[in-house]
């Protein structure tokens, strides 16, 4: 009787040792997950760059606003859960007037007045990130695919990253200029650089 007095003792230490040690491991595994408003700040950096008959040309904007939910694990960024990301296409410059105006006409900025663009999802881990999105140009949005590259600088996460496509794609006609002896090519490259901050 004594005997099976000790044996059951026993089993009840180690299942009481072996389940407070799997309550430690799992409360000490569990990561603090926050969800935190975020906007544009700074000056943002959007440019649009192509080629012509006569020579190479690009379009730059500094202005523009943005607003989205990001996702982080003790402190540290990873992910978004939701963003949104837009500049008046007539921001855009290229510092060349006659080349603006061709430009506002092929994107219907009468009538178009913003490119936006619109997350849906951000995958990959550390710097190197792919992001998918609703972009829209001229009225025309398109889901898009592009690698970006995210640094972090105290609270403000800087997203970096360019997008190869061409200007049929959202049904614009490439400009001309000097009677059509001067063609726009096709291909164009977006780029952008921008910081967000946590909202206060």
């Amino acid at each position: 009787m004594h005997q099976k007095l000790q044996k059951a003792m026993k089993r009840f230490t180690y299942f009481r040792f072996f389940f407070l040690l799997s309550a430690i491991l799992l409360i000490g595994g569990n990561s603090a997950f926050s969800q935190t408003n975020y906007v544009l700040s700074g000056t943002p950096l959007f440019k649009v760059a192509g080629g012509s008959t006569l020579h190479d040309w690009e379009m730059v904007s500094e202005s523009g606003v943005g607003q989205g939910i990001f996702v982080l694990e003790n402190g540290q960024f990873k992910t978004v859960q939701s963003l949104t990301v837009s500049f008046q296409a007539e921001t855009l410059k290229s510092g060349t007037r006659g080349l603006d105006s061709n430009a506002y006409k092929a994107l219907k900025t009468d009538k178009y007045k913003e490119v936006r663009f619109v997350l849906k999802e951000l995958t990959g881990q550390g710097s190197s990130m792919t992001a998918k999105g609703d972009l829209t140009i001229a009225g025309v949005t398109k889901l898009v695919s592009f690698p970006v590259k995210v640094s972090a600088v105290g609270n403000k996460l800087t997203f970096e990253g360019s997008l190869e496509t061409r200007l049929t794609n959202f049904s614009i006609t490439p400009p001309t200029a000097l009677m059509g002896t001067v063609k726009t090519e096709d291909e164009i490259k977006l780029s952008f650089k921008s910081t967000f901050q946590p909202t206060l």
